[in-house]
């Protein structure tokens, strides 16, 4: 899941020569903060989150969800988000911002339950359970419930879930997941071969791999065992997209809604609207509530304004929430010194590592890379992002998130050097005689990303290197950085788990036979020992053997290959206004959970 633009911004300009900052929380490593702080949320933390999901039976998908205590219902919630949403179509849908969007307004087969003590449960959504194995785990079948309808009032059937499927192998679409399409249809972007107009034209996939033998009954044939399908299908990209209504390309701007909610206003860049969908059952739902009458969501809205506005708590901000925005650096100290405010306030450890991705096709000397992986200032970048409740120095490219993280693993030295190694990488440029090169550095149009493009520029310069700086609109950030031919060195992602498994990292970003445009290789590497490394390990169905070879297939691709330098880890720090209830952090979403919030009065 790709983290979706600059999580924090802020309006003040904060000193960013080298080694001028001045922040109060800091930190690094497993670092609680500055003394006197509530503390922040460390490794200990993530490590619950490589916990396996468990996996519901009917009883567990029948809805009504169990009520919130203390909940009421009605009012209007206020929401601050700070960028536009890149996409509206589910089928499109692979970042953070939309998936906590989706949240409320889309249903798929299966979705998470969360308990008291955050741990997760796939249970069945449109599905009567988490679905049913036959086969060795090669064949999957699910129930529909009774009574499913989109905000139209069609009603959800089997036909719909094949279209839904289907219409992912078209053209246009994407950006969105490709798990399932793959493991049906073929690996990298061959699976559009077996349907090219993603059924639009009339033809299906035959009932040998996708079968609907009624209305109520999905049945998925794959090749091989593939026993991540149910928390595959939680994933917003395999919602239901209806049949009629479905208008293609158009869909991305005004989608159906089979949630709580649907979309009553939409200005693009401006704000949205969200009221109850009508024909949203209750019972048919384990997860979602509708307890609110609706959401007014203002877009473009600074992290530090969001802040600001939400800490003061007057009037109509204390019914403002976040989602996924974050307290800006600015206001860490304000917020974490208020014992009110902090009461008000939700942290979480998130599953992403930003990443600055080189350019395979451009910066092909591995000691250029070298370089500026040793010379990267993590610490500076993290620290401009929310410090220690912000993040931590990364030393890998697999998150503290996931099952079989090794924390001794620092190839690049940045747990004794977190501000970067100079000196070892003006030498190495030296060596790749690259002293005055120029190096084609792309950044976000956001504050936060201005920010630290200046650490980042100050870097290139300082080990001989003669950047050339590119500001991208955020907005279509990932969909130009994902096009093969981007013409840029250097630019930074961020990828996080799509479920406690490295398969659902290392594949989408480091597989070579995935490269197209759209797809999450941001690098372009595509190397053969590394592409076969990993289509062994994704037949490996034991998770102690499978978690050793994808943690051997990544410290090959960070030694040998190194196609992204490691910046940091991320976490979130978020603040709602007092009449805010409900409030909780998801570790499905990794922002506050969405689904459970109220309006105390």
């Amino acid at each position: 899941m790709r983290i979706f633009g600059s999580r924090r911004t802020q309006a003040a300009v904060i000193a960013v020569a080298a080694g001028s900052l001045a922040l109060t929380a800091c930190g690094g490593g497993s670092d609680n903060g500055s003394k006197g702080q509530p503390k922040t949320q460390t490794q200990k933390d993530a490590k619950k989150m490589s916990e396996p999901v468990k996996f519901g039976d009917a009883a567990a998908s029948t809805g009504p969800a169990p009520a919130v205590p203390g909940a009421h219902s009605g009012g209007t919630m206020q929401v601050y988000q700070k960028s536009d949403f890149s996409h509206l179509d589910p089928g499109q849908t692979y970042v953070s911002d939309g998936k906590v969007l989706d949240d409320l307004l889309q249903r798929g087969l299966t979705q998470y339950s969360q308990d008291a003590n955050g741990n997760l449960t796939v249970v069945g959504d449109l599905a009567t359970d988490s679905g049913k194995e036959s086969d060795g785990g090669k064949t999957w079948t699910y129930t529909l419930k009774d009574g499913i309808k989109d905000q139209n009032g069609n009603a959800i059937t089997s036909a719909v879930i094949r279209h839904s499927i289907e219409r992912l192998y078209a053209s246009f679409e994407t950006d969105g997941p490709t798990y399932i399409q793959q493991w049906l249809s073929g690996a990298g972007s061959s699976y559009r071969k077996a349907l090219p107009k993603g059924g639009y034209d009339g033809k299906h996939l035959p009932d040998s791999v996708l079968a609907t033998p009624d209305a109520k009954t999905v049945v998925f044939h794959f090749k091989t065992p593939e026993p991540d399908l149910p928390q595959a299908l939680t994933m917003p990209g395999y919602s239901a997209v209806p049949i009629k209504g479905d208008t293609k390309q158009k869909y991305d701007q005004m989608p159906l809604s089979t949630g709580p909610y649907k979309i009553a206003d939409f200005k693009p860049g401006k704000s949205m609207t969200l009221v109850k969908n009508p024909q949203w059952d209750p019972k048919t739902d384990s997860v979602r509530h509708q307890y609110v009458d609706g959401f007014d969501i203002n877009l473009n809205v600074q992290n530090e304004d969001q802040t600001k506005a939400i800490l003061a708590d007057r009037g109509n901000d204390k019914n403002a929430m976040m989602w996924t925005g974050a307290v800006a650096t600015t206001e860490v100290p304000k917020v974490t010194a208020d014992k009110a405010a902090m009461k008000r306030t939700i942290q979480g450890y998130q599953p992403y590592v930003w990443q600055m991705n080189f350019n395979m096709n451009r910066i092909k000397d591995k000691r250029i890379r070298d370089a500026i992986a040793y010379a990267m200032p993590s610490a500076q970048m993290y620290k401009l992002d929310g410090g220690a409740y912000g993040g931590e120095v990364a030393t890998g490219l697999l998150a503290p998130t996931l099952p079989g993280f090794d924390p001794t693993f620092d190839p690049f030295g940045k747990k004794k050097k977190p501000n970067g190694d100079i000196p070892k990488a003006k030498k190495l440029i030296k060596e790749a005689h690259a002293v005055g090169k120029k190096v084609v550095y792309a950044y976000a149009n956001t504050q936060i990303r201005q920010q630290q493009s200046v650490v980042i520029t100050n870097m290139l310069k300082e080990i001989g290197l003669d950047p050339v700086t590119k500001e991208i609109d955020n907005a279509t950030w990932y969909e130009q950085m994902g096009k093969i031919k981007n013409g840029m060195d250097l630019y930074m992602t961020g990828w996080g788990q799509d479920w406690p498994s490295a398969s659902t990292v290392i594949p989408p970003s480091y597989d070579g036979t995935n490269l197209q445009d759209g797809s999450s290789d941001y690098s372009h590497i595509n190397d053969p020992k590394v592409n076969a490394a990993i289509h062994k390990a994704e037949k490996i169905t034991d998770p102690t053997k499978a978690n050793a070879a994808w943690k051997a297939i990544h410290e090959d691709i960070v030694k040998r290959i190194n196609p992204a330098a490691p910046v940091y880890f991320t976490k979130t720090f978020q603040i709602f206004g007092s009449n805010v209830g409900g409030l909780r952090y998801s570790n499905d979403l990794n922002e506050v959970d969405v689904k459970q919030v109220f309006l105390k009065k």
